[in-house]
């Protein structure tokens, strides 16, 4: 009889072990600046990027390499998604999706894994680790910034169901606003810190925190 085999690495589960919030961005530009914000406000935080994400973040004002200067940023340039090992580390206590496409919302609804954002959504998952999407198109009309003007859109109502079905997936919660998705950052800080660290939230961070914004340097003279 062969001997059973014990895992050696990873925590599934184990949120007491982990320390920092993974995001990962898509190439959509709804609501762009105001997530990468509340991700500034975090208080431990590593970025993950699709290719589109390494196209649209420049756009909305912020390059790639001022990024690379504040945070640790992990690029899609492999095949098998290298940087979703890090799940296994135990470094990371949430996932987050913000903002997602509806190609991205699609993708992690049906289990599809060909991005580093949805690689990451995916195999947390599997570690029950929480993800938080902020899925873009939520209702009937969304009204988004492209990055010249404001425009008005009408998902299809396959792109809504998407968005529910989204909403069954084992560990995941669906953000559809830049308030909800504040919410669900707040709660996720919330029960980390009965966990392992005192309390703390988003509105509570020191100023600085709030302050130091690649968006803020961006509009600098």
């Amino acid at each position: 009889m062969e001997a059973a085999v014990r895992a050696t690495g990873g925590t599934a589960g184990d949120a007491s072990r982990r320390s920092r919030f993974a995001w990962t961005v898509t190439g959509s530009g709804h609501f762009l600046t105001e997530a990468m914000e509340l991700a500034f406000r975090l208080p431990e935080v590593d970025f993950f990027l699709s290719a589109a994400a390494e196209e649209v973040l420049p756009l909305y004002g912020y390059p790639i390499d001022a990024l690379k200067e504040r945070f640790r940023v992990f690029r899609d340039k492999s095949a098998s998604s290298v940087p979703v090992g890090m799940l296994y580390d135990d470094v990371y206590h949430t996932v987050v999706v913000a903002p997602a496409t509806s190609n991205t919302v699609a993708k992690c609804a049906f289990g599809i894994s060909d991005t580093l954002p949805t690689n990451m959504f995916a195999q947390a998952g599997k570690l029950a680790i929480p993800g938080i999407v902020f899925a873009c198109d939520s209702e009937p009309v969304v009204i988004t910034k492209s990055p010249r003007e404001w425009v008005e859109l009408r998902p299809r109502n396959i792109d809504l169901d998407n968005v529910a079905r989204l909403r069954a997936v084992d560990h995941c919660v669906v953000v559809e606003s830049v308030a909800t998705l504040e919410q669900a950052l707040n709660a996720r800080l919330a029960e980390m810190a009965e966990l392992k660290q005192p309390p703390r939230s988003l509105r509570s961070l020191p100023p600085e925190g709030a302050e130091a914004s690649l968006g803020a340097a961006q509009r600098e003279p």
